[in-house]
């Protein structure tokens, strides 16, 4: 499936939006997240760079004000994500100059739901009658998403 299995994205998109998500648009919403998580990270290379260290801390990874909030929010929901599938993805990917600490490495489940969370609430934000988000709907969601982070 990818970063996040389909069951625990319905249930987060359920709680978070009130929006059913469609089996095949899980794809296009976990591709999104995969790609921003993998921006901030790189983001958070070059600010490790920056500050003179050779290894990606927390406080290097570009988390904004609202995404702050948006973190508690996604906790409130009680969503589990397991944190296997997100190293395989980064396994997956061109290295990263420098690892990630360990703490920043555990707060990767967090981060990846809060992307989750705040997909679902730009969706129902922008059409707050949306039950069924389309792929138009998904593709906006992920080009605010790219304006804002």
């Amino acid at each position: 499936m990818g970063i996040v299995g389909f069951a625990q994205l319905e249930s987060l998109f359920r709680k978070a939006a009130g929006l059913d998500i469609d089996k095949n648009k899980a794809k296009e919403i976990t591709d999104i997240v995969e790609k921003k998580l993998y921006d901030l990270l790189l983001i958070g290379e070059r600010n490790a760079s920056y500050n003179a260290r050779n290894v990606i801390w927390e406080s290097d990874i570009p988390l904004t004000k609202g995404f702050l909030e948006s973190i508690h929010k996604f906790r409130s929901l009680e969503q589990e994500i397991d944190i296997e599938p997100i190293l395989k993805f980064l396994a997956s990917k061109p290295p990263l100059k420098y690892p990630l600490e360990a703490e920043l490495e555990k707060k990767l489940p967090e981060i990846v739901g809060t992307l989750l969370y705040i997909i679902a609430r730009i969706i129902k934000e922008t059409d707050e009658g949306c039950r069924q988000p389309s792929s138009e709907d998904i593709r906006r969601a992920g080009r605010i998403l790219d304006l804002t982070m």
